[in-house]
């Protein structure tokens, strides 16, 4: 018995000293390591765009969201209004690992918010208002105009400032919510007229830059220069001063939309493109993308909306001391533009469209004085602004000054002489 179990000690003992001589021959090799399983994420990410004729039935479906939980969904999603959620529009989804449909939806609404909504397991999907912050710095840019306003700042203000699409919001700020009202950009300027713009560049958290606002603004046309000065009125509007005090706005604006070129001027004569003939061209035509708003020049009572003949669709208004403003081809009104409305000037009464005599998409313009039509390009430019008031003319008097510094020239530079 006792032998038995020292031979089995044995075989035991050179099994253990074989094992050891097996792994000190192999000690110096490098062993096959399996790579350690790591979880960086319990949460998988998906953006997802809204496509044109789609509705958000239909983007959610795709996501596993439908019947009543997508009512659920949106009954919680009270700030988003799903009727003016357009083509473009991105959602970020949210996935629990292996999971079939997100546990969280979150979506921008316009550059100032965040709506998230999370699917709870108690009260179902809820919903979650997040701010997004700006920070505002002030910028200047100076320049010769040197074909057009809008070349002119493109070229000037360099992409890592503001985008290609800002620097268009900035140009067509200082042509239409500064100057508006006294400056015709597409004819009041000639090459080498100076101009300085003061304005705002906003930055978010997110990483996002866009334009703000412009604060003060000169600008030569013609030798003649033109200054503004912002302050803002008790309804937080953004008013404009000249150097005198008086307000820049007038009674009509000299654009009713934002354009691309002017088309065709007023004439009292000039080739139909569609009937072919010569007959007056009472109007100015611009040049925009289908769907461009177009505003009011100025306030008024709308007296007339819809299918007008040639002019496609179009609205009248009345304004006082006799004028008439028409604004024709339009894809379609706005929502409760009709007969009899007061409107303000900057509403918005239509949108650009090709309806009625045309062979383009355009608005077409016109003003009329005691049934009389006349330029509007030249016909809008009447009266002075009202002065600032006296409660508040020692405030604009220390904006202006303070403009006034950023906007003069920089000092030349000092050039030392050299010692023997």
């Amino acid at each position: 018995m006792v032998r038995r179990l020292l031979a089995r000690l044995g075989i035991v003992a050179a099994v253990i000293v074989m094992l050891r001589v097996t792994i000190g021959a192999v000690s110096g090799a490098e062993l096959p390591v399996a790579p350690a399983i790591v979880v960086s994420s319990a949460f998988i990410n998906r953006a997802d765009t809204l496509q044109r004729r789609e509705t958000l039935s239909h983007l959610f479906a795709r996501h596993n969201i439908v019947g009543q939980e997508l009512i659920d969904l949106l009954d919680a999603a009270e700030p988003m209004d799903p009727r003016r959620v357009r083509a473009g529009q991105v959602f970020q989804f949210r996935y629990a690992v292996y999971a079939p449909a997100p546990e969280q939806v979150s979506v921008r609404l316009g550059n100032d918010r965040i709506l998230t909504l999370v699917r709870d397991p108690i009260v179902g999907w809820r919903s979650e208002l997040e701010s997004i912050y700006w920070a505002v710095t002030t910028e200047v840019a100076r320049g010769e105009i040197r074909s057009s306003l809008y070349e002119t700042i493109d070229d000037l203000i360099p992409e890592p400032v503001l985008s290609q699409g800002e620097r268009a919001r900035l140009a067509w700020d200082l042509a239409d919510g500064v100057f508006g009202w006294v400056i015709d950009f597409t004819r009041d300027n000639y090459e080498g007229d100076d101009f300085q713009i003061i304005y705002e560049r906003l930055h978010s958290e997110l990483g996002d830059v866009r334009f703000g606002r412009i604060l003060a603004a000169r600008v030569e046309t013609r030798g003649q220069e033109n200054s503004a000065y912002v302050l803002t009125d008790a309804e937080g509007r953004n008013i404009y001063y000249d150097a005198e005090g008086r307000s820049l706005r007038r009674a009509f604006k000299l654009y009713p939309a934002e354009f691309r070129r002017i088309s065709s001027g007023f004439a009292r004569k000039r080739f139909h493109p569609v009937l072919k003939t010569s007959r007056p061209h009472l109007g100015v035509d611009y040049a925009a993308s289908v769907g461009t708003p177009i505003m009011a020049t100025g306030d008024g009572t709308v007296v007339r909306a819809g299918r007008w003949g040639g002019y496609g669709i179009a609205v009248a208004i009345r304004h006082p001391k006799g004028v008439e403003t028409r604004y024709a081809h339009m894809s379609s009104l706005a929502r409760g533009i009709k007969s009899g409305i007061r409107v303000r000037q900057g509403q918005v009464i239509g949108y650009v469209g090709a309806t009625g005599l045309v062979n383009g998409p355009h608005l077409h313009y016109e003003f009329i004085k005691n049934g009389r039509h006349l330029d509007p390009r030249s016909a809008v430019k009447y009266g002075e602004g009202e002065p600032i008031s006296d409660d508040r003319r020692a405030e604009f008097e220390a904006v202006r000054a303070g403009f006034d510094r950023l906007l003069a020239p920089p000092p030349p530079a000092t050039v030392a002489a050299g010692l023997p």
